[in-house]
């Protein structure tokens, strides 16, 4: 069953022994992420820090940081469900002339009508309304030493179009500067960033901290602007997200938050923010935003402040990345059907790196799939190398998948250099979110695409002894080193 509230999947992840409860006092600046970076690193459990210095409410993190506790947020058992999910969603949809009207048809279908979300009278998050809010009472994190301070760093930023009435939930750090000012991270690629611009000097927002898992994961989707986050979490749920009107704005708010920060973003009151230690391993550099003036807080009684650490991976936001690549991998698919497998590796962070393999029918393709992937705006616009490979290669296996790409290239031929927008968070571009991505083209070539000379086959071995050797592997002697055999756990199967 889905969770309800980030405290109902708090109290499944202790019941299955994925949570650990810290009641020695920690800092939260710098001592709390020092905690976390160790326990992620070494694949731990979800942390609750019950005693934070200078502040009442327990922090937690690290909920979604393996495998199986993302799996566990999204009510499955391995994350290959979920995308199959979306698969069988989408087989039901009639073909639409872009990704967006097909999700519209999946989202219409009267099967899925409870996925819209469902509007409720009263919500927990109001259980406690101040509308003297003071953000230092929150334990904010610092998480590393050159931070410019405390940052928000799992916040779900409500806006809605002026124009279009639609909402977006999008998820941009908020560097905290007083009682009642933060700033607010939303970059020219961003949905929140438009719905701002549209509004012009003063946008509404809402900002909920803690919420049930599918919703905080949905703010992380790379969503199209025709479907809003809280729709594509009931899809992912089966069950309608309830919303609540806020307590002083016109917005509507998850009811069952633990906390919501009312307010207004002033677009001309700009002040600098940052740096931050960001999950690129380097600190962004500190740059001008606009400021997010908080009139109000509400909070669940006794609630629970969500956090999460970025930084040199592996990290928690590892398997939200991972949960991504599963579930949208059907709708690369449904646009670029040649497509068979995609690894979004974690060392690349998801945006640096795609290992793609395609069925591959005729000269060009790959530098054709390169072509689409680029263009499929939010999903795929900013990935700085795309390695393109043949059908037979196992993406998730990156030892195979480095193999044959080492042996396959020819720079001159198969390496495409595509200049365009890039993140703005990509510090190896030679200006603010513009640069030139790669793209690799290691699939086999044929004479069609100006290779001369045969093509060598794979070495690989034939069944029949495949068979033998594995039926006398006992006899051999060798059942101490068996384990040498078994696949890697990133091999063949998806995170």
């Amino acid at each position: 069953m889905p969770f309800e509230s980030l405290r109902a999947f708090v109290d499944a992840l202790d019941r299955a022994g994925q949570l650990r409860t810290v009641a020695a006092q920690v800092d939260r600046r710098l001592e709390i992420a020092e905690i976390t970076d160790r326990v992620v690193k070494a694949g731990g459990p979800a942390l609750l820090f019950t005693n934070v210095r200078g502040s009442k409410y327990p922090v937690l993190t690290n909920q979604f940081g393996t495998h199986r506790r993302m799996a566990m947020a999204l009510d499955a058992e391995h994350l290959n469900e979920v995308g199959a999910r979306v698969r069988k969603l989408l087989d039901l949809a009639p073909p639409g002339s872009s990704m967006g009207e097909r999700l519209g048809a999946v989202m219409r279908l009267a099967p899925l009508a409870n996925a819209a979300p469902r509007v409720v009278r009263d919500g927990s998050c109001q259980d406690v309304v101040d509308r003297e809010p003071d953000l230092r009472k929150l334990p904010v994190l610092t998480t590393w030493p050159l931070d410019a301070g405390p940052f928000i760093t799992l916040p779900l930023v409500i806006t809605q179009d002026p124009r279009t009435q639609r909402f977006n939930v999008g998820m941009y750090r908020m560097q905290v500067y007083g009682p009642r000012e933060t700033a607010m991270h939303w970059q020219r690629h961003k949905h929140g960033r438009a719905h701002a611009e549209a509004w012009g000097a003063r946008i509404p927002v809402a900002v909920a901290i803690g919420t049930e898992p599918a919703l905080t994961y949905a703010a992380t989707a790379p969503l199209p602007p025709m479907l809003d986050e809280f729709a594509f979490a009931g899809l992912l749920r089966g069950k309608p997200v309830e919303l609540v009107k806020g307590a002083t704005i016109d917005l509507l708010v998850p009811a069952h938050a633990e906390f919501v920060l009312e307010g207004y973003v002033d677009n001309e009151d700009l002040r600098v923010e940052g740096p931050f230690g960001d999950h690129t391993g380097v600190y962004s550099p500190a740059d001008a935003y606009p400021t997010f003036h908080v009139t109000c807080v509400t909070h669940r009684r006794n609630p629970i402040y969500a956090a999460t650490l970025v930084g040199k991976p592996p990290m928690e936001d590892a398997w939200l990345g991972k949960a991504t690549e599963r579930i949208f991998l059907p709708l690369l698919q449904m646009v670029v059907p040649e497509i068979i497998e995609m690894n979004l590796p974690v060392e690349g962070g998801f945006h640096n790196l795609a290992l793609v393999s395609i069925k591959k029918s005729y000269p060009g393709q790959a530098k054709k799939v390169m072509n689409a992937l680029w263009g499929l705006g939010h999903m795929m616009m900013l990935t700085r190398v795309l390695v393109i490979v043949d059908a037979d290669v196992d993406v998730h296996n990156v030892r195979e998948t480095a193999w044959f790409v080492l042996n396959n290239l020819a720079p001159e031929r198969d390496v495409v250099m595509m200049p365009g927008p890039v993140d703005d968070l990509d510090h190896g571009s030679y200006t603010v979110a513009y640069g030139t991505k790669i793209g690799i083209d290691a699939t086999r070539k044929s004479a069609a695409e100006g290779y001369a000379r045969t093509w060598p086959p794979d070495m690989i071995m034939d069944p029949q002894t495949r068979e033998l050797v594995e039926k006398r592997w006992r006899e051999y002697g060798l059942d101490s080193i068996a384990e040498m055999l078994q696949p890697d756990s990133w091999s063949g199967q998806g995170p």
